[in-house]
């Protein structure tokens, strides 16, 4: 909307400055002018601006000058040049630096018009751009990943260690955990904040396009390649790149994202031109690569490539203190969502809630919680407005509901009950704030085997 928009126009000579002024007035713009460019840099400090269109020769302080000094605080301004002395190299510059455009004097006031109307546009979508991006690390912050157990707290400490670095991350955890929002904590969180996060799911594209979905290609590379197309890490330029499920990536791909890795480069399908790159990789799997490295199904020396930092998130049945946090906040989220007044759960509820077992974790517990607040009339949740599993796993022993369920394809026994100890001794070792006599009568085991499964397990202690 023009009568709005703030204009500043710089000019050092006087005609040029008024007519200008009069002529955007007229068009509507809210306009000030300035004579030097200290002038401006003054007004520029008490009022934002839109658009600023300067002379790029003035005295003193540039035209240059005043563009470097808006790309530096307000990234949302755009900047129109306007000369008498046109020349290549002045008009190279002056877009090197950021200008929106450049224009020549004597100027075709229809023209610039034109070019304004065109840098609104611009500095509207790069101001709800940031805006959003704002939005964006408020929802992905840190302390928007719930959870106060242990097992969460060492998660935590470890993000907060490692969002200035720019290490290769491996996110591992079940399917349901949370992964891609710790993806998105980690970004931005990280100094490439202000720049892309894209995410591809390895396992949800078939093999024969992943490679042109990440790489890109050249047109008439394959069939169906109409027109060039970027890839995935080209998107990702200066910013992180998150490769969710990469336990499900093609051998002959997982050769060719090692190389990505080592040389920070690319090529498009069909070419062979190379294109530079600097992205920072997070991947993650609900997978045992390691096992799958033995099984000679995942390249033992990508997968060191990628693990250089780990982070395991655990299931939801190993920080069952967080159950009753993480139920009230999807309750607040989704009553607000439904435009209804906050709904409580019943203490039986939340002991049905906390003695389920949650094969599909934190995002089970949330689409319970969403189906419930849209299927109940009642502002309390009784344990018959759950579903009838959950009730069933709230008469069953706890430590029974706390094992996984076994299916067909079976599942690892020796790992889960050493999870399972490893928590508990964690948990213990906390209350006990480390005395290992005290932590291991908590356990009911003797100190001697408590210790014996600290240095099994490797367990800091």
């Amino acid at each position: 909307m023009k009568s709005s928009t703030q204009i500043l126009v710089i000019d050092d000579e006087a005609h040029n400055r008024q007519a200008l002024t009069l002529l955007l007035s007229h068009s509507g713009y809210q306009v000030q002018s300035a004579v030097t460019g200290e002038e401006a840099l003054e007004i520029m400090e008490k009022s934002p601006f839109e658009i600023i269109i300067t002379d790029l020769f003035l005295p003193g302080v540039s035209g240059i000058d005043i563009l470097k000094r808006v790309k530096e605080d307000s990234p949302y301004t755009s900047v129109i040049l306007i000369t008498g002395n046109a020349s290549a190299e002045t008009a190279v510059e002056a877009m090197k630096e950021g200008a929106f455009d450049y224009i020549t004097k004597p100027f075709n006031f229809e023209k610039l018009k034109v070019i304004v109307a065109k840098a609104v546009e611009k500095s509207r979508l790069v101001a709800e751009n940031l805006y959003l991006r704002q939005q964006l690390r408020g929802k992905y912050k840190f302390d928007n990943i719930i959870g106060n157990s242990l097992p969460m707290q060492q998660v935590f400490s470890r993000l907060e260690r490692i969002v200035n670095t720019e290490s290769t991350i491996l996110i591992l955890g079940e399917s349901g955990t949370g992964k891609e929002l710790v993806a998105k904590a980690i970004h931005y969180n990280s100094p490439r904040k202000d720049k892309p996060f894209v995410a591809i799911n390895c396992g949800a594209i078939p093999a024969d396009l992943l490679e042109s979905e990440l790489f890109g290609h050249a047109k008439g590379a394959f069939t169906g390649a109409v027109s060039e197309k970027a890839g995935k890490f080209e998107a990702a330029d200066k910013g992180t790149i998150f490769l969710d499920e990469i336990g499900t990536m093609p051998m002959h791909l997982q050769m060719k994202l090692l190389r990505v890795l080592q040389e920070q480069e690319i090529e498009r399908i069909g070419t062979t031109r190379k294109v530079k790159l600097n992205v920072r990789v997070v991947s993650a799997t609900n997978a045992d690569l390691e096992d799958q490295v033995k099984k000679g199904q995942f390249r033992e020396d990508l997968y060191y490539r990628l693990n250089v930092i780990p982070i395991q998130l655990p299931p939801l049945r190993e920080r069952r203190e967080d159950i009753a946090l993480l139920a009230r906040n999807f309750l607040q989220k989704f009553c607000q969502e439904m435009d209804r007044s906050l709904m409580s759960i019943s203490p039986a509820a939340m002991t049905a809630l906390e003695n389920y077992a949650w094969p599909g974790n934190v995002r089970e517990l949330e689409n319970l919680i969403e189906r419930t607040v849209a299927l109940t009339d009642n502002e309390i949740i009784e344990p018959q407005d759950l579903p009838p599993y959950i009730g069933e796993a709230s008469d069953a022993d706890p430590a029974l509901a706390s094992a996984p369920r076994i299916t067909e394809s079976g599942v690892n026994m020796p790992k889960i009950i050493g999870n399972i100890e490893r928590t508990m001794i964690q948990q213990a070792l906390e209350l006990s704030n480390g005395v290992k006599a005290r932590a291991a009568n908590l356990l009911s085991i003797n100190r001697t085997t408590l210790v014996e499964k600290i240095k099994r397990l490797k367990i800091d202690a």
